[in-house]
């Protein structure tokens, strides 16, 4: 009689700290990729094509090594983090573990962006661009988002976000005046990456009471393969997104390439209104999976059909509404933004779906060998792609490259799944 209450109570909990989590991430994720939105119609019409491209090569090349540092932690850490969320002691070994790798992932990737801008003509005409920009690389080494999103406790660092990157991003309407304050723009957003950074730190550390300890090589050993298939993945993935605008410059030039950047960067901020959901909902999914695999798949059916949805709608509007966007945000001299912006208008939507088949499903199920190894050879296929569509359309090859990409990834994911739950071997 005692414990049908309390089932209710524990369920209600769960619901409140799952749409706690979700609202958290929501203000969390505006603030990453809406704020930047907010500053792309002042930039573009203060910089200009040529330099607002230029900004957009530099940070897809950061890109990876962002990506490169995170080593798929924010997933594979974030399961460790909120199966043993109870254990103090454990919680302390897996901060510190992934943190060591994290730093030392870093150092590596300071030596191999310094070989790069100085033995390449391309990079060294733009030295400072590069080293500027590479302070959101320390940024988001010390910044664990990882570990407040496996302890479901997010309100923290977005009190953070909104106090330190918010505060940035509103500098640069101040101090960007003219193309020649380009370098304050990456300047001012490393700025907002690290002092949230450190933030972060200060609470991990007086709030949670998570200490750096030093840690055994196996169990260094035990989170690089932890994250592996993961950062495998996650390396596929920024291949043939951030991977097609650097070819786009290698064959064309910076305007060519702030055309393309600014449309890809309203689609990417309407890809990212689902990134608060697929954070919050992981680590739940990775627990209901754990506990009752018939209700996580359940769950995960719930929410395709909600999401897939909600994205649809919003793929549709900024398809139909593509001009008026573009007229708005961007301004008369992106009018050849139109037609990419048209192309890749569909890419939210099929990017949800797929989220939810490979990172949502696949990962949780212990398919994430057979993810990775998927993404994979897609993103080498659409490297090669974009290269030939690129070289023959420019930027309208770019968007096509992304477009078709995205459907190949969700078609597969799409088979391997449906083939599967046909054998029922494994679910």
């Amino acid at each position: 009689m005692i414990k049908k209450p309390k089932a209710k109570f524990m369920a209600t909990n769960d619901n409140k700290n799952l749409f706690n989590n979700i609202f958290s991430l929501s203000i969390l994720h505006g603030l990453n990729y809406i704020l930047p939105m907010l500053t792309v119609p002042y930039l573009v019409r203060v910089l200009g094509p040529e330099y607002f491209g230029l900004l957009a090569y530099a940070t897809s090349i950061i890109s990876f090594f962002i990506l490169i540092t995170d080593y798929g932690f924010n997933l594979s850490a974030t399961r460790q983090v909120s199966i043993h969320r109870e254990d103090k002691k454990k919680i302390n070994h897996i901060f510190s573990s992934v943190m060591t790798i994290k730093i030392a992932l870093l150092l590596i990737s300071v030596v191999v962006l310094s070989i790069f801008i100085f033995s390449i003509d391309k990079f060294n005409e733009n030295w400072e661009l590069y080293f500027i920009t590479f302070g959101m690389v320390f940024g988001s080494v010390i910044y664990p988002v990882w570990l407040f999103q496996g302890l479901e406790r997010m309100k923290y660092i977005t009190y953070l976000d909104v106090g330190f990157k918010g505060l940035f991003t509103a500098c640069i309407f101040i101090f960007v005046k003219e193309p020649a304050d380009y370098l304050l723009v990456p300047l001012l957003t490393s700025m907002g990456f690290i002092t949230a950074g450190i933030g972060s730190l200060i609470l991990v550390r007086k709030k949670f009471e998570v200490k750096f300890i030093s840690q055994s090589l196996s169990m260094i050993k035990f989170q690089l393969k932890e994250g592996w298939y993961v950062f495998f993945s996650s390396i596929g993935t920024t291949l043939y997104t951030n991977g097609t605008v650097i070819i786009l410059g290698l064959f064309t030039n910076n305007s060519v390439v702030g055309y393309f950047a600014a449309a890809e960067k309203i689609v990417r901020a309407g890809k990212k209104l689902y990134a608060p959901i697929a954070q919050a909902i992981y680590p739940s999914i990775s627990l209901k999976i754990k506990n009752d695999k018939k209700a996580g798949l359940q769950f995960i059916r719930k929410t395709s059909f909600i999401m897939g949805s909600i994205m649809l709608v919003l793929s549709l509007f900024i398809f139909i509404f593509a001009e008026p966007i573009v007229n708005l945000l961007l301004g008369n001299q992106f009018q050849q933004s139109i037609i990419p912006l048209k192309i890749m208008a569909f890419l939210p939507f099929i990017f949800t779906l797929s989220n939810i088949l490979g990172v949502q499903t696949m990962l949780n199920l212990g398919y994430g060998r057979e993810y990775s190894l998927i993404i994979t050879i897609t993103s080498v296929f659409s490297i090669a792609m974009a290269t030939i569509l690129i070289f023959f359309y420019k930027s309208i090859g770019a968007s096509l490259s992304l477009l078709i990409t995205q459907i190949l990834i969700l078609v597969i994911l799409s088979f391997f799944m449906i083939y599967k739950i046909k054998n029922q071997k494994r679910i």
